[in-house]
Order: C-alpha cells, then structure tokens, then sequence
C-alpha cells in the first residue's frame, strides 16, 4: 500500500519521478428505476427539467473536483471529461459512462469514477420525488491506458 509511510501514516504518494504519460480511463455505472420515473427522465417529461443534462454537468463538475472529495487523490489537469448515457428500456435503467483524459504523472481512474458517481447521484436527486427506490449499482472502471501499468480492461459482468 501506497498510501503509507513506514510509520503507518497517511501520505500521498510522491509521483514527481514518474514520466508524464498521455492517460485515459473509462467508468460505468446504472441506476434502476420505476417504469414511471424512468419514462418521464426518458421523455424529459420531468418537472425540474433536464436530468440528463443536469447529470452530464455534475458528472463533469464531479470529476474535476476529485482531488477535493477523496483524501490523498493528486489534483490532475483534465484535458477532456465526457458524460454519457445508454438508456435501457427493458430495465428501466440509465446507464451512466464517464470517460476522462489527461497527460500526467498519475491516472485518471479516480476522476473517471467519481463522475459517473456524482452524475448517478445526480439523477437520484432530481428523481426522488417520483421514486424513492432507485437503485445505483454495477459501479466499476471498465479500461484505462498509460502509465507504468499499463492497459486494464475490464473482463465481462456475465
């Protein structure tokens, strides 16, 4: 573990060794929801507006305040955060995908999850009024590249 001295304490690693690298990392997450919240969230049928775009802006916020949310997390110079969403009917479920990029000393992995989080948690928040019950979940980084360890993909959920 990184993230400790010899002593036991609490340090954020020292990257300034580490070359700077061109790095990009993938996160995903979903949120499950009744059929009515879903449609109206779909349709844009909701009474606070746009959740979807709201999302997309707090995903993006989310992730460039990463460093700010998690103890110990480097302050990365983004280069690009994009938001998207797979929306799944059959589910009722809107699929949230965070990619980020930057040229660094570390990854972006962090950055990638906290943005699917915060736009996951975003939707939440509009939508409760309808549903209370919504679930957040399959949270997880899906790839990342560059770096000294290299390419992750992650393998398949089935």
């Amino acid at each position: 573990m990184t993230h400790f001295d010899n002593k036991g304490n609490a340090i954020m690693v020292d990257i300034s060794d580490k070359p700077v690298s061109e790095r990009t990392a993938v996160a995903e997450g979903s949120i499950r929801m009744s059929a009515e919240c879903y449609e109206k969230v779909k349709n844009g049928g909701h009474r606070k507006g746009d959740v979807l775009q709201t999302a997309r802006i707090a995903g993006i916020m989310g992730a460039k305040r990463t460093s700010e949310l998690i103890p110990l997390c480097h302050n990365i110079a983004l280069s690009s955060v994009k938001i998207d969403f797979d929306l799944r009917d059959d589910e009722n479920a809107v699929g949230v995908i965070c990619t980020v990029s930057c040229e660094g000393r570390t990854g972006a992995e962090m950055e990638a999850l906290t943005g699917v989080n915060v736009a996951l948690l975003t939707v939440y928040d509009m939508c409760k009024a309808v549903d209370k019950a919504m679930i957040m979940s399959d949270i997880r980084l899906v790839s990342k590249t560059g770096g000294k360890s290299g390419e992750y993909r992650a393998g398949s959920r089935t």
